[in-house]
């Protein structure tokens, strides 16, 4: 539940030219479920396999072949189930609903929508330093994907690759309680999150494995919580905006759409419930069809599925197997390593770059570990385009730099050096720094002596920095550059102030 120490955002607030109004929104997100094999057939499901390679006789819809349900793709449902701290139903059933496209074979997709698999549950998003939403799931449920209809191949006709056709997909469907295009981001970056530590959905949204269709509504502001205490009327029409694989673009789509309907209504007229498109060359959303309710698509039971059956015991099993998922992470990562929420939330956000923080950080101090993880070794990969799977500087490597440092081997500035050269060319840190002459100067004498040498170079600046103490730096900066850089930085600081008496 909501922790006691966070704050809810506020809604978003948008003027029309009339009234003030605030949004309602709530996400059907589908999440292409991370399995070898499709839901109820064994092709594959590796993406770029060439068109309709990855089908099987069952996903071509060929006489006679029947769907046999993958355990594997009803496990992975359970898992974000639990996941998202929602009610698993022991017993669900799979329905058949009706529709044509040249990119589904059957004529028809299995789905769930009377008995799904997965009950009411909850996501926490965090919009900042202590204020978070918090997101209720109305249910998810388990599906078939359909292929691809490909357009711009030829111009006069169209092609169909069937090899998505089967795949497994979770819907994951939340109330509509997302007040922002900002929340509404998070919420599917939350999810993504969530879903790539269990390790349920890769969250690829550029492959087309995590998209999301976004239900937009407007009302003026206190309609909200009238709906909450049990108005069902408070609320406006809704419009469904299709297939959005990109965050920046969900919120583009929401922001129009949410305008859209506020002139449309401020001029007297009607919103129609239907669904849209976004066209993100022209910043728009665009009539697609009048929305379909569930009587549209002709459920029934699919009659070549029995209810689908599960024990406890099982899904005990399952949620004895979950990993630490990220808020509880964060958390610790707060509380053990003395992180700010900020950094600890930077370090969290991927479960890889989580994993390579708490091999740096182990046995080290935890602030100087996540900050040259955050702003040495992220800045690094961001530069060079690459992912922290990339990086060329392992996890031990980086330790061992900042075993330099803390032993006092390697000044700051040093390391920074190291750190750049074990990024290019590799290498071990400790022999590097010996084989280059890096090691740092603590010969108290050797730094007295390039003191004394700066000192006698530079008698003006010295009655300056006797006058004004601040300028003692000037000769600070000179004698760590006359010994490049490797003179301990802190006794050059002390001797330089014993010489000059201040």
């Amino acid at each position: 539940m909501l922790d006691l120490a966070y704050q809810a955002p506020k809604p978003k607030v948008i003027s029309g030219a009339k009234a003030d109004w605030e949004l309602v929104i709530g996400l059907e997100v589908h999440a292409q479920v991370a399995s070898n094999a499709k839901l109820f057939s064994g092709a594959s499901t590796a993406f770029g396999a060439e068109p309709n390679a990855n089908v099987a006789f069952v996903d071509a819809a060929m006489p006679g072949m029947l769907p046999v349900i993958n355990e594997f793709c009803v496990a992975q449902a359970v898992r974000t189930g639990l996941g998202l701290k929602a009610a698993i139903n022991l017993v669900s059933a799979f329905d058949r609903k009706n529709y044509f496209y040249p990119d589904l074979p059957q004529g028809y997709q299995i789905s769930q929508l009377y008995h799904p698999i997965v009950g009411e549950g909850e996501v926490l998003v965090d919009m900042g330093p202590g204020i978070a939403r918090l997101v209720r799931i109305e249910r998810i449920h388990l599906e078939q994907d359909a292929g691809k209809s490909i357009h711009d191949m030829d111009p006069a006709m169209s092609f169909v690759d069937l090899n998505r056709t089967g795949v497994a997909l979770m819907e994951i469907v939340s109330r509509p309680d997302i007040r922002g295009p900002e929340e509404a981001a998070a919420y599917v970056g939350k999810l993504r999150q969530i879903m790539r530590y269990l390790g349920t959905c890769d969250g690829n949204m550029q492959n087309g494995n995590l998209r999301a269709d976004v239900n937009v509504s407007i009302c003026r502001p206190g309609a909200y919580e009238a709906w909450l205490a049990g108005d069902k009327d408070a609320l406006g029409t809704r419009c469904e905006i299709k297939n959005m694989n990109s965050m920046r673009f969900i919120q583009a789509a929401i922001e129009y759409e949410a305008r859209r309907q506020i002139a449309i209504v401020e001029d007297g007229g009607t919103v129609m419930q239907e669904t849209r498109l976004y066209d993100p060359d022209k910043g728009e959303t665009r009539s697609m069809r009048s929305k379909e309710e569930a009587h549209d698509y002709r459920y029934f039971p699919c009659p070549d599925l029995l209810p689908l059956e599960i024990d406890q015991a099982w899904v005990d099993e399952i949620r004895a197997s979950l990993p630490e998922l990220p808020d509880e992470k964060k958390a610790r990562f707060v509380t053990d390593f003395g992180l700010t929420e900020y950094d600890a939330s930077v370090l969290t956000a991927e479960v890889e770059a989580a994993g390579y923080f708490e091999a740096v950080a182990q046995g080290r101090d935890g602030k100087t570990a996540a900050n040259w993880v955050i702003n040495e070794l992220f800045g690094r990969l961001k530069k060079d385009d690459r992912e922290i799977a990339e990086s060329p500087v392992s996890p031990e490597q980086l330790g061992k730099i900042i075993d330099l440092i803390t032993s006092g081997d390697i000044s700051g500035k040093i390391a920074k050096d190291l750190f750049e050269i074990v990024y290019t060319e590799g290498g071990d840190p400790a022999e590097i720094v010996e084989t280059r002459g890096m090691r740092q100067v603590t010969d108290m004498g050797a730094i007295e002596a390039a003191v004394d040498e700066c000192i006698a170079a530079n008698p003006a600046q010295v009655e300056k920095a006797r006058q004004n103490p601040k300028l003692a730096g000037w000769f600070v900066g000179q004698v760590m550059k006359a010994t490049g850089g490797k003179a301990n930085p802190q006794a050059v600081n002390e001797i330089v102030a014993a010489k000059l008496g201040l």
